[in-house]
């Protein structure tokens, strides 16, 4: 056995092992991404869960460096999808037997936003009699809001710390209390206070970021005992200030491939967490997501937004244009699926194992 296949079989893994991993080229590349396809297939099976996406709202009252929706961007064109749309994005999804629903906006903490969220969840919830798992997204609460939305019905929430590392927290988000780094990992320990299965992610191929930064992620991501995850590609936006460092960038390509060492690390290193395969690996290429369900990945998002908000959500610069979810678009995303060596779980909620392991350790 070479040395790179002995590495894989360790059942601990310490940062130098991650580095090694993360550093993997050529036939050990190939061999991480086995050995993470073949960890997924063992502890959760072949099944991909749906989540369709509605993204909800580009409002944002932050000004976070990389992002396309910052509040200071007087370029975007804000919207807020409506009431009833949103309803009836659910019921698209159940009717087409997708287990969940995810809400994902700009972070807002106004009354009328979190009273807005909590009476969405109740009315999804009357649907199916209670069928539709829900996920939110919808940055830092309080502690009163997210007991508030756990009781209305949502039961995974998404906070994405987007690094783990302080000093490149600080590098690419404002310096003051509205953007900080404690609050945001205080946030993260709040929602497993709450109940709620819990995800958070990182851009991968940062400005100033290392394969160490990257290796850091992950063992927060894993100490964290975190149930699941979204990460993906950093994608350059041209009305950001962090754009002014996009010549200290890896190229698209390296970016993607880091994406996918970084995908099936994470499945090695916590076997039975969810691992989204996000939009932003779809940006660099059009197999992406494919690609993300062989590196260790069991989660898509099939983007249900209505139609007429898809150009106002450019989180960066690059989104695929998203087709409307006709019956033949989506016959061919379970083709893609069903080519990885996937097939889509239907109707049930796909929750984490993870979760429940961790629930009953405690």
């Amino acid at each position: 056995m070479t040395p790179f296949k002995s590495l894989l079989e360790k059942k601990v893994f310490n940062r130098n092992h991650i580095i090694e991993m993360l550093s993997a080229t050529g036939e050990n590349y190939e061999l991480l991404l086995k050995k993470a396809y073949e960890v997924k297939q063992q502890y959760i099976g072949n099944k991909v869960y749906f989540r369709g996406l509605v993204e909800l709202s580009n409002i944002c009252s932050k000004n976070c460096y990389y992002c396309g929706i910052r509040h200071d961007n007087k370029k975007v064109k804000r919207y807020a999808v409506t009431d009833d749309e949103v309803i009836e994005c659910a019921r698209y999804a159940h009717n087409r037997q997708w287990g969940s629903l995810v809400l994902q906006s700009g972070e807002l903490n106004t009354p009328a936003f979190t009273n807005r969220i909590e009476k969405l969840l109740r009315e999804i919830k009357k649907i199916g009699n209670g069928a539709l798992g829900v996920t939110l997204s919808c940055g830092e609460q309080t502690e009163e809001v997210f007991r508030r939305w756990f009781e209305a019905g949502v039961h995974r929430y998404l906070l994405r710390i987007e690094s783990a590392t302080p000093e490149l927290y600080a590098n690419i988000h404002p310096n003051d209390a509205n953007h900080s780094y404690q609050n945001r990992i205080d946030t993260l320990k709040l929602l497993q206070k709450c109940g709620y299965q819990t995800g958070t992610g990182v851009m991968i191929g940062l400005p100033f970021q290392t394969i160490e930064h990257l290796a850091d992620d992950l063992i927060f991501m894993r100490d964290f005992d975190i149930d699941m995850c979204g990460m993906g590609p950093y994608i350059e936006h041209e009305d950001t200030p962090l754009y002014a460092h996009r010549d200290k960038l890896p190229s698209l390509q390296q970016r993607l491939q880091l994406s996918f060492k970084m995908i099936a690390c994470l499945r090695i290193i916590m076997k039975d967490i969810n691992i989204a395969s996000t939009t932003a690996l779809q940006t660099i290429d059009p197999k992406g997501r494919e690609n993300g369900l062989k590196a260790g990945s069991n989660i898509i998002m099939p983007n249900i937004t209505p139609v007429k908000y898809h150009d106002n959500y450019n989180l960066y610069k690059g989104k695929p244009a998203i087709p409307e979810e006709t019956d033949e678009y989506l016959k061919g995303l379970e083709k893609q699926i069903n080519d990885a060596g996937d097939e889509i779980a239907y109707g049930v909620w796909g929750d984490p194992l993870h979760f429940f392991a961790r629930k009953n350790n405690t």
